[in-house]
């Protein structure tokens, strides 16, 4: 066994580095020329790919919109128009007093003209009037905002109302097997009859290393930066429901698991598409869902669950350590050859390394969580309260109480997981006596994700302020520092920011928690992917997955096309849709093997 993984691993990195090699070589020989191939990737993407299928995930439930600021409106004089465009910092709409009025955008680093007189209308008809504000030392008069006109996304809605519908399905077994749930992964019910290549233990840090990540560092602190501390109620109640989803399909992913001769077990969505729906005799629709699923999968891990993670990880450790700026290749490759030595091992390997890393990663992040939130607890009631009343307030009419909400459910589902289908992939390949069991270990993922490390990073901002940069400091260089954080969605440089103010050193810290919750994810998405594409290929070209998925790490440090990481993110959101569908359809089955379990624990006086 030994030396099979030794060949595999040596024919593995012979290609990566001479791939890796040739690249370098062709980058450094262009880096003095203006290299424009990402510009033009990145728009086909954006223009082709991305827009249209974000059209269809986010598109706007009819009676469901409000209005929410958008970008601000400045007014400019001749002398300002020149002196901003020599520095391109702030990005924004402006109006220019020279002449002829004239409106244009300032988007990363470049103007967009539109020099027509119906711009300017819409603008002037659709700003909330606002004082005037000094920006990059000169005085210039902001005017007011764009009002954007925003609905609640359709992908939002199905993962919400999913999670709702099997939380009263399955009659809130979110709380009344929660403490079973404790037991099982303590070991506590193991029997020397279960199979499966895992423990609860293992299979639960696995799925947990795909989903407690950089989105609980960064994506919390975006959804206060936008909708204030009233968007962290939202977050623990989808969290909550997203429970019973977990449940759901972790449950299914035992049912319907394969245990092959040489003692692998193939599991996950894909096969409970396939064989859960033909059982309902639905075998084509099944087959289509599954294969679906799986292409999806395999897009997603490329981008969302690998290089998205090193672009994420390597914009907050450079910060810390400014030679990866001119050098950022070097961190792909340190990154890649740890994955690489990881995933060869398949899912012990896997397993291993993540029961060893989710504790280590989330115990760094809560201690200076807890450190921060011990020395303002006398604030903690108050920040409560202030989450509370923020996230039923009515203040700004009820499209301010919607965007809140909206903006709470946004995050807290796309940091957990729950209804993706990918945790029952992990979930799959545990050692259980019963289907359901492994269901009951799942449900704690999104309450250690979302309720746990969220809820801490939220208290831990709302309590030092930082979502207020007028409050928070009286620097109007760190003001405007902070507001450029919130501005553009830089939620991780903000966190990091609300913790560097109580504990000076933390930047360093977070370093090492965001190198292996990138680390982490990472190797749990391999899995992920890799499971979807011998489903759809066959066990042999498994190898050429795990090659391609390396390559994705390196390229992740040294590409910028932010769309063509979007398109690969937007793919992990699209597998709910057949995901829920199939879950819905089969949860009939899944009601059925929780009263059966339910029997089976009181029999056994196990509850």
């Amino acid at each position: 066994m030994i030396v099979t993984i030794s060949m595999k691993a040596l024919k593995l990195y012979s290609i990566f580095f001479i791939f890796i090699s040739t690249f370098q070589l062709g980058f450094s020989a262009n880096q003095a020329e203006e290299i424009n191939w990402q510009d033009q990737v990145d728009q086909f993407f954006g223009k082709n790919v991305v827009g249209p299928i974000a059209g269809l995930l986010f598109w706007e439930i009819p009676g469901t919109h409000y209005y929410e600021d958008g970008s601000p409106v400045y007014l400019l004089s001749s002398s300002q128009v020149s002196q901003l465009t020599n520095q391109n910092k702030t990005e924004g709409i402006y109006t220019f007093d020279i002449g002829n009025l004239k409106a244009a955008r300032l988007k990363e680093g470049r103007w967009e003209l539109s020099p027509e007189s119906p711009s300017l209308k819409i603008i002037h008809e659709n700003f909330i009037k606002s004082p005037k504000i000094y920006l990059e030392s000169q005085k210039i008069n902001q005017v007011g905002f764009i009002s954007i006109k925003q609905g609640f996304p359709l992908i939002v809605a199905w993962l919400l109302g999913g999670a709702l519908f099997f939380t009263l399905r399955m009659r809130f077994v979110n709380l009344r097997l929660f403490k079973h749930a404790i037991d099982l992964v303590r070991g506590k019910h193991d029997s020397k009859d279960q199979k499966g290549e895992v423990t609860h233990f293992q299979a639960l840090t696995t799925a947990l290393s795909a989903t407690v990540g950089l989105g609980n560092i960064a994506g919390v602190a975006i959804a206060i930066g936008m909708g204030g501390p009233g968007a962290t109620f939202w977050i623990i109640l989808v969290g909550f429901l997203g429970m019973s989803s977990k449940f759901t399909e972790c449950v299914l992913g035992q049912k319907y698991r394969k245990i092959r001769k040489d003692g692998k077990i193939m599991g996950g969505a894909m096969h409970y598409l396939s064989d859960g729906l033909k059982d309902l005799n639905l075998k084509h629709l099944g087959g289509l869902l599954a294969g679906l699923f799986c292409f999806l999968c395999i897009g997603g891990s490329f981008g969302g669950g690998n290089a998205f993670q090193v672009v994420q990880s390597l914009d907050l450790i450079k910060s810390v350590f400014p030679v990866l700026q001119t050098y950022p290749w070097a961190y792909g490759l340190i990154m890649t050859t740890l994955v690489g030595l990881v995933i060869i091992g398949g899912i012990k390997g896997i397993a291993n390394v993540a029961s060893r890393i989710v504790p280590a990663m989330c115990a760094i992040y809560l201690l200076a969580c807890i450190i921060i939130l011990t020395m303002h607890v006398e604030a903690i009631p108050s920040a409560l309260a202030l989450i509370l009343k923020s996230a039923f307030s009515f203040e700004a009419g009820f499209g301010g109480f919607l965007g809140i909400l909206v903006i709470g459910v946004k995050r807290a589902v796309f940091s957990n997981e729950a209804g993706i289908g990918s945790a029952a992939i992990a979930h799959s390949a545990a050692k259980v006596t019963h289907p359901t069991e492994e269901g009951v270990v799942a449900l704690l993922e999104p309450f250690i994700d979302t309720i746990v490390v969220c809820t801490m990073t939220a208290l831990v901002i709302i309590i030092t302020g930082v979502y207020e940069p007028s409050t928070f400091t009286s620097d109007p260089v760190e003001q405007s520092t902070l507001q450029g954080y919130i501005d553009e969605n830089k939620g991780g440089a903000l966190t990091s920011a609300a913790m560097a103010s109580v504990i000076p050193w933390f930047p360093y810290l977070l370093s090492i928690a965001v190198f292996l919750f990138a680390f982490s994810t990472m190797i749990s998405w391999s899995y992920y992917g890799e499971r979807c594409w011998v489903w759809l290929f066959g066990d042999k070209s498994s190898i050429f997955y795990k090659l391609l998925f390396l390559i994705s790490s390196f390229l992740g440090s040294v590409i910028t096309a932010t769309n063509v990481l979007e398109f690969s993110d937007l793919m992990i959101l699209g597998m709910a849709f057949p995901n829920i569908l199939g879950l819905f359809l089969l949860s009939n089955k899944v009601n059925k093997e929780l009263i059966g379990y339910e029997k089976f624990i009181k029999y056994h006086k196990k509850i």
